[in-house]
């Protein structure tokens, strides 16, 4: 057995410990497990947002544990999160906190839910669609906040992605439901982004994955902007314009 077989056996045995799976095959050129029908959703949800958690380092949209990814299954109504001040090399599919929407109940006693944990239940209950939310304090999206400005449309990218500027709130306090509710009240409707004043950036999608896609290009275009920027003022695409970039990527675009 070669190196990289020998890293994924490795591997696979590691989450198989962690999740509690005594049985499972998971092909790594595919996100799915395939494991015992009782355990697959749970084990599933609990790689991706284990996965979503990894990614944010690695993409460059956090620095020490300034971010979280969590998920949400609305069968169990249960709520998948990272744990409070966790590395994130440390975090693994079996040591996530959960906790129940409904009533916000934590049933991991021994590992505390990210600070943001309010936050992420709120948006669960006000979005329905919604299976995946980040937040990260990425450094080019947060200077925008840091300005209290919304990301102009201005790149197709955006167009694509966000069918227009990715808005921002004004400084919001993160006592109680405060950063939910503005999310809802400054939100553009089909924008799975926005950034909060002052703070960073909240994003979300119909699972963990998409959810990180959306922070992940929150800040590529946030930088290619800032750095349009220095050249001087921007131009906006036209709204009907951005329907059709839009509409292609959203409708069109890929294999699915």
């Amino acid at each position: 057995m070669g190196r990289a077989q020998t890293a994924k056996s490795s591997l696979t045995k590691a989450i198989l410990r962690e999740t509690g799976v005594a049985q499972a095959i998971i092909d790594f050129r595919a996100p799915t497990m395939l494991i015992p029908k009782t355990e697959k959703d749970d084990a599933n949800l609990r790689l991706e947002v284990a996965r979503a958690n990894w990614a944010l380092p690695a993409s460059g949209l956090v620095t020490m544990h300034s971010g979280n990814a969590s998920g949400y299954d609305p069968e169990s109504g249960l709520v998948y999160i990272k744990p409070s001040g966790m590395d994130y090399d440390q975090i693994k599919p079996g040591n996530l906190a959960v906790v129940r929407l409904e009533t916000g109940e934590v049933l991991t006693p021994d590992i505390r839910p990210s600070v943001d944990l309010a936050h992420h239940l709120f948006l669960y209950k006000n979005l329905p669609e919604v299976r995946g939310i980040i937040h990260t304090h990425s450094n080019y999206a947060t200077a925008f906040a840091a300005a209290n400005k919304p990301v102009p449309c201005c790149l197709t990218a955006i167009c694509d992605e966000f069918g227009g500027e990715i808005p921002c709130t004004p400084y919001i306090d993160n006592e109680g439901e405060n950063i939910g509710r503005a999310i809802l009240k400054y939100r553009r409707e089909r924008t799975p982004a926005i950034l909060l004043g002052n703070h960073g950036v909240f994003a979300w999608g119909s699972s963990p994955k998409n959810a990180l896609k959306a922070a992940v290009m929150v800040e590529d275009v946030a930088r290619t902007v800032w750095l349009a920027m220095q050249l001087g003022p921007v131009a906006a695409i036209p709204p009907e314009e951005a329907e059709k970039w839009y509409d292609r990527y959203q409708n069109r675009y890929g294999q699915g």
